[in-house]
């Protein structure tokens, strides 16, 4: 458990990161559509990648860019409803502050996700203890937004913590504890993996939900969510698979040493 001030002072920055990835993320919504919204968070996948490689020094190969570009097309894909269902008018027809701000999300979430694989990775620290820091400095930094935003309403509705828990009921607990323990294992993911990692995860999850949605809730299944989980898995494969089982290469010939001849070489010297 590291407690040098060196160390710690690090926590604060992704904590920052999130809480103003996290109102990014309702400014957008406020210019564009949910459809727009979800197809324009798959940008987050090639920005981690970008990342990744920048920041992390983590090299990958042709198959492995391409790999993450067929995940974001394959999550696109999957989320984009028929004109039938949905106004084909309505969709990328926003304002350009929503577009700029979805992008801006997207970079901001990828560049959270890599600093702190950077900070878990950085020593060998207990896990539970960079949790607890990384938590706490989120959990200070939306508390101190909160107070500013009573300071901005006059107080009328009294102070945040008198109504912290208004609305709560079993299913808005269950939200909160499904969301820890994924907290969790993400940390995990980032401790002893890495960033690719989590965006395969996260999107094959999505992926899921969308047919557990069949079964669940009478969710109509379509030809663009068969052919996204279809590009998805062929990424998945491109991405983990040995570059042998991709890519046919030559065997080494070795050569027999009974075959070779030696050639011999004049040697001049100068008198």
């Amino acid at each position: 458990m590291t407690t040098d001030w060196k160390s710690v002072r690090l926590f604060p920055i992704p904590s920052v990161i999130y809480l103003i990835h996290n109102n990014v993320q309702f400014a957008t919504l406020m210019y564009v559509d949910t459809s727009t919204y979800q197809i324009m968070g798959n940008l987050k996948i090639v920005t981690t990648g970008i990342l990744f490689r920048l920041f992390l020094k983590k090299k990958l190969s042709n198959l492995q860019w391409m790999a993450i570009v067929l995940l974001a097309v394959g999550t696109t894909t999957s989320q984009v409803k028929g004109c039938g269902e949905a106004s084909c008018d309505s969709l990328f027809s926003a304002p350009i502050q929503g577009y700029m701000l979805g992008i801006l999300s997207a970079c901001l979430s990828a560049l959270a996700g890599v600093y702190t694989e950077f900070l878990m990775k950085k020593n060998n620290d207990s896990l539970y203890w960079q949790n607890i820091q990384l938590y706490t400095f989120g959990s200070i930094f939306n508390m101190a937004r909160l107070v500013v935003d009573d300071f901005r309403g006059g107080f009328e509705k009294g102070p945040w913590w008198q109504r912290l828990f208004n609305g709560y009921s079993i299913t808005t607990w269950l939200v909160v504890l499904n969301l820890g323990s994924t907290g969790l294992l993400v940390s995990w993911l980032m401790k002893y993996a890495d960033n690719i990692v989590k965006v395969y995860s996260t999107s094959m999850a999505m992926l899921l939900t969308m047919v557990l949605s069949v079964f669940l809730f009478s969710f109509k299944p379509t030809l663009q969510l068969f052919l996204g989980i279809i590009v998805c898995m062929m990424s998945l494969h491109m991405y983990f698979a040995p570059p042998h089982m991709l890519v046919d290469i030559p065997p080494a010939i070795k050569s027999d040493p009974e075959s070779l001849v030696n050639v011999p070489v004049d040697r001049k010297t100068d008198s």
